[in-house]
């Protein structure tokens, strides 16, 4: 009898554990607490559904808790949809938050639209957030030259709003802030002076406005206003200076290059000299030899030679006067 109620004690043991195994795993697996407030709340879920979730390794949680706050907003969202948007690698709640705002703004903005921009990586909540609060963005200073030569710097600050219908395939901020900066600096380089642009500074933001520069952006430009205007340095000076040290430069290479080829010209004009020259002495010393030949060979005779020695002796003498009568003439004139 002992044994037997030993054997019926362990058995009921052993049931309550299998019982606490299997209602764990099955609190675990099968989120009741979370069907327990979608019920509570209004929204319809079954609870296979929130199986079939966990089967599909959705986290029920990321689902059902948006899922009901689009219910008591009054939002009108399946349970297919945010799943399948969870699954996609959306953001589902921000989604659901974005719908409320837009909501709230009166602005039309359907599940498909939001989906789509969160998808494409921008922040749909910040999106609505920003039609209906418009952002300032800042413009770093911006270096454009007036018609004078003067450097103007100007900072712009331009209000934009989110433009919902473009925010998919739109261009960022930085591409307003590019297009302002070019329409300042070709505002700034039509101004005849830099004192135009400082009397009036407001004619750069009209001017810039006026061209349409968000087109195909994400955004719309409400207004651009001119926030500094700095004077920086004189350009046209600078580049005047900097022409004219080149000019400088280029005409000191020609002139040494004209030196370099007249001392090439002086040095190649003494080479020929000195070619000459020596052309000279060898045709000086062959003249002995062709007397002394002429002299063995009878054509010329002794007092022939000694006549010629005569002529070359007066013709060195009347040199050397010619040379002494000559030069106190030249020191004369000189004095």
């Amino acid at each position: 009898m002992e044994v037997a109620l030993g054997y019926e004690t362990i058995f009921l043991l052993v049931a309550i554990a299998i019982g606490i195994i299997v209602l764990a795993v099955l609190f675990t697996f099968v989120p009741i607490g979370l069907w327990i407030s979608a019920i509570s709340a209004g929204v319809r879920v079954g609870i296979f559904t929130l199986i079939g979730m966990r089967l599909r390794r959705v986290i029920p949680n990321r689902v059902i808790n948006p899922l009901i706050k689009a219910h008591k907003a009054g939002l009108k969202v399946t349970t297919n949809q945010l799943e399948s948007h969870y699954l996609a690698g959306g953001n589902v709640d921000r989604v659901v938050n974005a719908l409320i705002a837009a909501q709230r703004a009166n602005i039309d903005l359907v599940f498909e639209r939001a989906a789509a921009i969160d998808l494409a990586g921008r922040d749909v909540l910040e999106a609505v957030q920003m039609s209906v609060n418009p952002k300032v963005i800042e413009t770093p200073f911006i270096a454009g030259v007036a018609m004078n030569g003067i450097e103007v710097k100007a900072k712009a600050r331009i209000t934009v709003r989110a433009n919902i219908d473009r925010l998919v395939g739109g261009a960022g901020e930085d591409t307003v802030i590019a297009r302002v900066g070019e329409g300042v600096i070709s505002t700034i380089g039509s101004s005849d002076t830099h004192e135009r642009v400082l009397e009036n500074p407001d004619s750069i933001s009209r001017t810039v406005l006026s061209k349409g520069l968000d087109a195909g952006t994400a955004f719309e430009i409400l207004s651009i206003d001119i926030a500094d205007v700095d004077i920086g340095k004189n350009i046209g000076a600078q580049l005047q200076t900097d022409q004219a040290e080149a000019d400088k430069k280029i005409a000191q290479a020609k002139a040494e290059e004209r030196r370099a080829m007249a001392v090439a010209n002086e040095q190649e004009m003494k080479a020929r000299v000195e070619e000459m020259r020596a052309k000279v002495v060898e045709a000086e010393a062959e003249i002995p030899l062709a007397m002394a030949d002429a002299l063995k060979s009878g054509n010329l005779g002794v007092m022939d030679y000694y006549s010629l020695k005569n002529i070359n002796a007066d013709s060195d003498m009347r040199d050397s006067i010619s040379r002494m009568t000559t030069k106190p003439a030249n020191e004369d004139n000189l004095e």
